[in-house]
């Protein structure tokens, strides 16, 4: 009996996307909308856009709208460009050791006296 195989392409480097979004996109996506509909408890309860609750509106049309945006945005960017992102602006700032501190006018460690060092 003949064994019949199937060729299985293994590109572990192919990204995965929806929508040309990545999966941490789509989650952004998703917390934006959870984020809109809870500031929109806050506004009331009978507000309306275009005949829809508030509530409806923030959750789920603007979360809708941000998908295209996002798209536009991340055109052409790196795989990940958003979680970069995100984490370059929370990270505290590191700037370059050799830049002069324009606080410490005196030296920072002093150099020791000559008659100090010499113990004979």
């Amino acid at each position: 009996m003949a064994l019949n195989m199937t060729p299985i392409h293994k590109n572990l480097h192919t990204r995965v996307t929806f929508l040309g979004l990545e999966f941490e996109d789509l989650v952004a996506v998703l917390g934006f909308g959870i984020l809109m509909n809870l500031t929109s408890h806050f506004v009331g309860d009978h507000a309306k856009v275009m005949g829809l609750p508030l509530n409806i509106f923030m959750e789920f049309v603007v979360p809708f709208l941000t998908i295209p945006f996002l798209m536009l945005f991340k055109y052409g960017k790196p795989r990940g460009y958003l979680q970069d992102l995100a984490m370059s602006l929370i990270a505290p700032r590191a700037w370059c050791a050799l830049e002069r501190d324009s606080q410490i006018t005196k030296p920072y460690l002093r150099d020791e006296d000559p008659e100090e060092g010499n113990d004979e």
